[in-house]
Order: structure tokens, then sequence, then C-alpha cells
């Protein structure tokens, strides 16, 4: 018992370095008590971005139509829909709009007089933006340069007679030496931060989309952010870990949706040697099942070029296979046998078979592959595995987005009773959790995901003489594509066959138990128990598969406990789900789900005021408001509290002594 009160002591010796006595512990006491009792900050939920920069950024840049919405509500009975709609297409892009008003005043005077009424406005939505945080939550999201005289405008109300005057000057001298500009486009930044106060990815920043280096560089630099990863992150993790496999992948789907340019030009992949191989071994080859799907080939200008990539898509497929044989056979525990195909086939006949059965091939130019041993690369294409491993392993640009995407992710996460990850729990048919062995040990449920997890950083962070690293090296490719894999669960992924084979049944994917169970309620509560999730408004949020909302399926399942919000942001999938994607809204009043039609282009957003086109439906609201009590973060503050009470008391009855307050710095 002594052991225990000296370690309470200590620890509140501790404390004492920030908190010296009665006034500052009270204090800082009663701001936490006074923040407990703010609105919760808002959370944006949004999934498979797939490399949609554009769409991805403007829904970024208003909120998910909140920014709108606000507009509305404060300048609904002042301002018309017209000016309501410049107002808005000025937040969301204050350096390009300023450039077109510019053009727009031929007299300096008339541009100064819109620089004060617009100045004035934006204060009016910063304030409203602001009101749900601490004055210094939103000095910290101030810029250096306009901090102070942001702050006096938010205070100072022009409705007050006495401070209607000081306003104005403080506007007036902004404008008149020179800094308007600037200082609008700060406004319009700050009121874009504020408006989501967490962003929660989940999963599948990667592929498909011609940009997602553009939308790592955002998120990146987002003020507060988590990433849950998904297949197609682990599979580019798995890559930028030296992973060839992984690496054949990534440039496979790159080139299927001719998206090859964000390797060269984003990451500086060096794609020449495979472009040079490729031109002469397929030089004849019109290489029909690889013509990307970008529409280049239709365009006689892009024509050459569609072909070239063809030809580097199916050479690189070629390599795929064999580097995922060899690892197939390197890991039988993987039990990916049936993905062993190259040996399977007969080009004289030209016909290849699979369990039993015969399929016409068609394709039967390969000459790579020899019958004889169909796995082995030849020396060409060894030579340019090892020229791509090393590219993508010292891409410094790559190395920074992986970074970031440890520093800020993990494979699932639980925040605010919300139980988020991207794509499943593997499940048996009855809605048990299904074992999975992982190096000969059974694991199941969130010890799965935490394995994984664990596996995925070891093959990035991981030393190669660790006997652990190549295995981990290995998962993170079945992490991609193996059956039990909570990131993909499917029996397999059927690359070859769609490829290769006309008839369309070899190319189903069976989707493991968990995508049939996850809308009913005893089996999402069963997760979301095992997993420790508790409270009366608890939900499983999720991705991975777009859903076919022009078939009328819903995205809320198992009676709103579980949220699945992959919409299809990738254009690739806007046709199945006749959507552009969702966005997932949790404020203090409830969660509100935001449906989005397709973005046609910044240009046209700022020249005409073009915005996402978005519905909301209500998915659950709260008969009370949530304050920041009520969350994960309330639950640490009160921690706080009470470790502050014992602070107080400890001072009170001479356990520690008080000091006077001293700055803490580094000198000794």
């Amino acid at each position: 018992m002594k052991h225990d009160d000296d370690i309470k002591l200590r620890y509140l010796s501790l404390m004492s370095r920030n908190f010296p006595n009665i006034a500052t512990a009270s204090t800082e006491i009663i701001n936490l008590e006074a923040i407990l009792n703010l609105p919760k900050g808002t959370e944006h939920f949004l999934a498979d971005l797939h490399g949609e920069y554009e769409a991805f950024q403007h829904v970024l840049r208003n909120a998910s139509g909140t920014i709108k919405r606000k507009v509305r509500e404060i300048f609904n009975d002042s301002l018309a829909p017209r000016e309501q709609k410049e107002l808005c297409t000025l937040i969301y892009y204050p350096e390009l709009k300023l450039g077109l008003v510019k053009k727009n005043f031929e007299d300096d005077a008339e541009l100064n007089d819109w620089y004060f009424i617009t100045i004035n406005r934006l204060v009016r939505v910063l304030r409203n933006v602001s009101s749900k945080y601490t004055r210094s939550k939103v000095h910290k999201a101030l810029p250096d340069d306009f901090s102070y005289i942001i702050q006096e405008l938010m205070q100072e109300s022009v409705n007050d007679p006495n401070k209607q005057a000081y306003v104005d000057v403080i506007v007036r001298t902004i404008i008149s030496t020179g800094r308007a500009a600037d200082f609008i486009v700060a406004m319009c930044n700050v009121i874009q931060r504020l408006t989501i106060d967490v962003l929660h990815i989940l999963g599948d920043v990667f592929d498909r989309g011609p940009s997602p280096d553009k939308i790592m560089d955002i998120l990146c630099h987002y003020h507060n952010l988590d990433i849950q990863w998904g297949n197609h992150d682990i599979l580019w993790m798995g890559a930028a870990s030296g992973n060839d496999c992984c690496i054949a992948n990534v440039l496979r789907i790159a080139l299927r949706y001719g998206n090859h340019g964000v390797l060269e030009d984003g990451y500086g992949i060096n794609l020449l040697p495979l472009a040079t191989f490729a031109m002469d071994m397929y030089k004849d080859d019109p290489c029909k099942p690889f013509i990307p799907k970008d529409g280049s080939a239709k365009d006689p200008e892009r024509q050459r070029t569609a072909q070239l990539v063809a030809q580097m898509h199916k050479a690189i497929s070629i390599i795929q296979f064999k580097l995922e044989a060899a690892a197939i056979k390197r890991r039988p525990d993987f039990e990916m046998n049936d993905r062993l195909l190259l040996d399977k086939m007969d080009l004289k006949r030209g016909i290849i078979t699979i369990a039993g059965t015969e399929y016409p091939l068609l394709d039967t130019n390969f000459p790579t592959v020899d019958p004889k041993h169909p796995f082995k690369l030849t020396a060409e294409e060894e030579a340019i595995v090892n020229q791509l491993h090393n590219s993508f392993t010292q891409s410094d640009r790559l190395r920074k987005h992986m970074k970031c995407m440890f520093r800020n992710g993990c494979i699932y996460t639980i925040v605010n009773g919300n139980l988020l990850y991207h794509a499943s729990i593997p499940l048996n048919e009855d809605g048990t959790f299904k074992d999975v062995k992982v190096q000969g040990k059974s694991y199941q449920g969130e010890a799965l995901l935490k394995k994984a997890g664990n596996l995925i950083r070891e093959a990035y962070f991981g030393k190669e003489e660790d006997p652990d690293h190549e295995y981990a090296l290995d998962y993170v490719w079945y992490l991609w594509c193996g059956k039990d894999s909570p990131a993909f669960d499917k029996d397999k992924m059927a690359t070859f066959e769609r490829y290769f084979l006309a008839d369309k049944a070899t190319h189903k994917e069976t989707k493991g138990y968990y995508y049939s169970l996850r809308n009913n309620e005893e089996v999402v509560d069963r997760i979301l128990d095992a997993f420790g999730v508790q409270g009366q408004f608890r939900h499983i949020i999720n991705g991975h598969v777009p859903v076919k909302t022009i078939k009328g399926e819903s995205p809320v399942k198992a009676n709103g406990k579980l949220m699945v919000i992959d919409g299809g942001f990738s254009k690739a999938y806007q046709p199945e789900t006749g959507i552009a994607g969702y966005t997932l809204v949790y404020h203090s009043r409830g969660f509100q789900l935001v449906q989005h039609e397709p973005f046609t282009s910044i240009d046209k957003a700022v020249k005409e005021g073009q915005d996402i086109k978005s519905t909301i439906q209500l998915v659950e609201m709260t008969n009370h408001r949530m304050l920041v009590q009520d969350t994960d973060i309330g639950t640490e503050l009160k921690s706080q509290i009470a470790d502050l009470q014992m602070l107080l008391e400890a001072y009170r009855n001479g356990d520690i002594k008080e000091r006077a307050w001293r700055p803490i710095t580094n000198k000794r």
C-alpha cells in the first residue's frame, strides 16, 4: 500500500511542475470543465478516394456542403443565392477566385469596396464555424501573419456603436496597406480548417485515379487525421518496403488505368527499361486485353502511346504472375496454389485447364514463358525487376508518403464509439470469428487485425537479418489478395482470368461471409463487443465494397449499426454506384450521410461557381446535443481533472509544497 502511495506522490510531484500551486491547478480545472461543455467537433469520414484528387480536395474545401449550409443560414435574408454562391466559391478557392475578381474591377476604389464588404462577410462566417471551439484552439489555427487582427475582428461586434469605427479602421487599413488579398486567403483557409475538426480516411487512397500523390500531400499536412489502411494502400506500402510482387501489381494497375504518370512524374519511378523491353518483346502483339481504360486508344493522337502502354501492361502482368508463383511456393501456408496458372496452359492447343475444366485462351502469345519452366523469369525480366525494386525503395517522395501513412494510420481504430476499418473481419458461415493461421498460430477478430498491422510495420521498418522480416514482406502481399486477409476477404483475385479467359464465370471472386452477414445486427453487435466498443450509439464504419446506390442498395445496414461509405469516388466505379462518393458527417447533433454527384472541374467551380451537388441523408440524430464530455477526448479530460483534484488535495494537506509559477526551460 505504501508503495502505491509513493508512486502516486511521485506522479503528483511531476504534475506540480506544470501546476506549481493551488491557483494554477484550479485555473486548469476550470478551463477543462468549460471545454467539456462545448459541442463536440465535427468529424468527417471518407473512404476509397482512389487517386481522385480534384473531387477529394473540393469535398474538403466545401466540407461536404457544410460551408454552403452555414453561408445560407447566415446570409439567407441579406444575400441573393448568386451572391451566396460567389462567397462560397471564394472560401473554397480563394487564390483562384481573387484572380478572377481583380480582372472584373478596373477602378481600384470599387475593388477596395469589394474587399471591405467581403472581409466583413468572412468574419461573420468565421465567427460561426469557430463558435464550438475554445479561444486557444482557434488561436492555434490562425496564421501568424494575421493572428492578432483576425482575433480582434472576431471578438468585436460591428453592431456595437462604440466598436464600429474601430472595426472599420482595421479593415480599411488592411486594404490600404495592400494586404487585403492575402488576408482574405488566410481567412478562407481558417474557415476551411475549422469546419472539419477531425478527418477519418477509411482506406484506399491509392490506385485507379490519376493523383494519389497529391492527395497524400494534403493528408500529410492535415491538422487532425487518422487513416485506416485499405488493401490498395497496403499494396503500395508493400511496394515501398521492397516486395517485388507488390511492385509489379502497383505498376500493372497504373498501366491498366493509364495512370503511370503518377509513378514517373509523381514518384520518379523509371519506366524506360520496361517500355524498351515491352516494345521489343510484344512489338507485333495487339495486346487487346491490356489496352488502358482511359479512352486513349480511341483518340487518334494518343493511339501509339496507348499501344505502348498496353505492351508494357502485358509485360509487367506476366512478370507479376511469375513473381507471385515464387511467393506462393515459398509460403505454402498461404494456401494459394490455385493461383499457379502459367503451368496449366497448353499454348499449342490454345487452352488452359483450371480445376479439371478446359477453357480457351484469348491470347496465346507468351514469348517469355518457357513451357518447361513457366514460372522462371528471363534474364531481361529479372533485370527489370531489380531496376524497379531500386526505384521504388529509393523514391524520396514515396518514402515521405509512406511514413505519413504509418504515422497517421493503422489497420483499424476505435474513436468516439465507432469501430473503423477498411474492409472486413473474416467470419465463419454462422457469424462467429474465423480462425486464421499466421506464422503457424491462429488469430481471429481484433487479434488478427493487430497481427496484420504489426507485420505491415515489420515489412517496412524491420531489419533484413530479422527472421520475421522476410515473412512480413510476403504477408503484406498476401494482405492485398489472400483469401483470409481482413483487407480483402475474397476467395481469390482473378487477375489472370480477367485478362485471358472469355468465360465470365471464371472471373467471379466470391466474397467472405462478412459481406453477407454485415446486415445482421446480432453479428455486428458481436464484432463490436469483441473489440470493446461501448456506448448506446456505437457503429462499424467500412469502405472497400462500392454501394450500388443505383440498384437501391442502402449504405446503412444492421439497423443503423454498420455503415458502408464507399460510394464511388473512383470514376471507374461510378457507373456501378450511380453516384460519386459519400461523406459521413458526425457532428454534435448526430450522423448525416452526404451523397455526392460527380465533380466537374476546379475551373468550372471557380469560373461558374459549380459546386458538387450533395444530398443529405439523416442516419441517426441524438435527442440531446453531444458535448466534448461525451467523446473520447472528454474521457481523457475527465481523467486529467481527477488528477488535478488529487494535486489540489496534496497541496492543501501539505504532501506537496506550493511554489511560485516559473516557466519551465531547458536551461540547467
